[in-house]
């Protein structure tokens, strides 16, 4: 069952390398192009997936549900098409990336010079060399696109592939002939842990299709993973009431030897009045909810009366500039452009959907009394972080009304309220936390030392005779144990956050 992927920078060089190389092999030969249809034939919008992407717009909760669909199917009918015959050749975008763990993958890269290409599309679509060029420019930006968006992987990295065959210094013949070589070289060959790894993904992607397929279930942003028949299924806390049917949708699908089905154990509060999606403080509340399983909701504090509401704008007409779209059939409306107030809100969402950690978002308008009945009306958390507020104030009198926020946040949510520049020094481990274990490490070495190599000094001062010696001799105690819990405690705690115990 050896794979063969080929992401081709040129569908009718790709297809054709595939072809070629798929009869020289003996294996089957599948592309994208199937795999769009039978997700649009399953009800997955991949039209309206691309045309998103394509124009730069946030995906949705909704559109990043529909994203885990189609990678759970395109790994169902990679992996059980693999299984089913000696090999296959897929031909498509980057179909080794929906293959996580799976060793016995050749990843190629096939490329077609801009000039080839550029011809091929004057010719095709009648085209003048000026609008060619600017079409093939625009296709391959799409696809870059498409990797960022559904990988957050840069489609031209070279780590990403094995090989790279250019079609300006070699032929389809011959490249197809390396490529056979490549794929029976005894690093692509199949191995008990790589098939079992097949195997897992390939149950876990089912479970995922399920999932979406079920109307009592589809909305449901979930992860899912297999270990020998062993599946885990964790759902965000606030899609509890719908994720209780998921064991009886699971039910239908074979190879399942148990099952837990578990709600993230938690969710994380960021409060901000702006957001930033590349801040370090983002990022280290994005690793806090890996560490802990939990959603990051978002809330945005607006002080002030909320706006009434407008009748919407008539549409505006699209824009002139982008003349091709790469081929992809804008099936979903035009969205309305973002409303200035919520500036920041919906990237970083995104951002959250990305790593797999949106817990959903809000604006909040008027004060802290305006804040705290909304949120005692939410949910319960497990941190409340405080990013950025009160920005319409001096510095120093931004950070005194910070501190009354969390004070108060603290004593009327009865949750840890923390500001977002401590949550890496409170929670995670870096470079300061490894250098104040080391620190308290050395510290504690070294006290111990002093004492076991000075043991009848240490207890001739332990038990004096007369009472200013027993006094100095309790004084001593009473100062030393203390440094020493003082140390270990400090060596300890970051020890727990570097193997992620709390």
């Amino acid at each position: 069952m050896r794979i063969v992927c080929i992401s081709r920078g040129s569908q009718a060089y790709g297809m054709e390398l595939a072809e070629k190389l798929a009869a020289k092999l003996g294996f089957a030969c599948i592309g994208r192009e199937a795999l769009t249809d039978d997700a649009a034939a399953q009800g997955i919008p991949i039209g309206r997936i691309e045309t998103a992407i394509v124009k730069r717009r946030p995906l949705s909760e909704e559109m990043e549900i529909a994203v885990d669909r189609f990678k759970a199917l395109v790994s169902v009918m990679l992996c059980s098409k693999a299984q089913s015959c000696d090999g296959i050749v897929y031909h498509g975008r980057t179909g080794h990336l929906v293959l996580p763990g799976v060793s016995h993958v050749l990843r190629v890269r096939a490329i077609a010079a801009m000039e080839e290409r550029i011809q091929a599309a004057m010719a095709r679509m009648n085209l003048s060399r000026e609008k060619a060029k600017l079409y093939v420019e625009q296709v391959e930006e799409d696809r870059r696109r498409w990797v960022r968006a559904l990988y957050n992987l840069d489609w031209d990295d070279p780590a990403l592939y094995d090989i790279v065959i250019n079609t300006q210094h070699l032929s389809i013949d011959n490249a197809s002939v390396v490529l056979m070589q490549m794929a029976q070289l005894p690093e692509f060959a199949p191995t008990p842990v790589s098939c079992q790894a097949l195997e897992d993904l390939l149950l876990a992607s089912r479970c995922r299709l399920a999932i979406g397929a079920d109307p009592r279930t589809s909305g449901i942003k979930v992860t899912v993973k297999a270990e020998k028949g062993h599946v885990s299924v964790t759902y965000l806390p606030r899609q509890a009431p719908s994720a209780g049917a998921i064991p009886a949708v699971l039910e239908k699908v074979g190879g399942i030897r148990s099952m837990i089905c578990t709600m993230a154990t938690t969710n994380l509060l960021f409060l901000q009045e702006r957001f930033d999606p590349p801040s370090s403080s983002l990022q280290d509340l994005i690793d806090l909810a890996e560490k802990w399983n939990a959603a990051v909701e978002l809330v945005r504090l607006e002080h002030g009366a909320k706006p009434a509401a407008k009748a919407p704008d008539a549409p505006s007409a699209p824009p002139s500039g982008r003349e091709y779209d790469g081929g992809i059939l804008d099936d979903e409306p035009p969205v309305p452009g973002q409303e200035a107030e919520r500036a920041g809100l919906t990237e970083t969402v995104d951002r959250l959907i990305q790593a797999g950690r949106a817990g959903g978002s809000r604006t909040i308008y008027g004060g802290s009394e305006e804040l705290i009945q909304e949120i005692q009306r939410m949910r319960n958390y497990s941190l409340v972080v405080v990013g950025d507020v009160f920005l319409d104030h001096s510095e120093m009198v931004r950070g005194r009304l910070k501190r009354d926020l969390i004070s108060l946040l603290s004593e009327k949510v009865r949750v840890p309220v923390i500001e977002s520049s401590l949550l890496r020094a409170r929670y995670l481990f870096g470079p300061r936390q490894l250098a104040g274990m080391v620190g308290y490490g050395i510290a504690a070495l070294v006290l111990y030392l002093l004492v076991f190599s000075n043991e009848a000094q240490v207890l001739n001062f332990l038990t004096p005779t007369g009472v200013i010696g027993k006094l100095a001799a309790a004084a001593a105690v009473g100062i030393l144990v203390p440094l020493v819990a003082y140390n270990l405690g400090g060596f300890y705690r970051n020890l727990l956050k570097l193997i992620r115990i709390e």
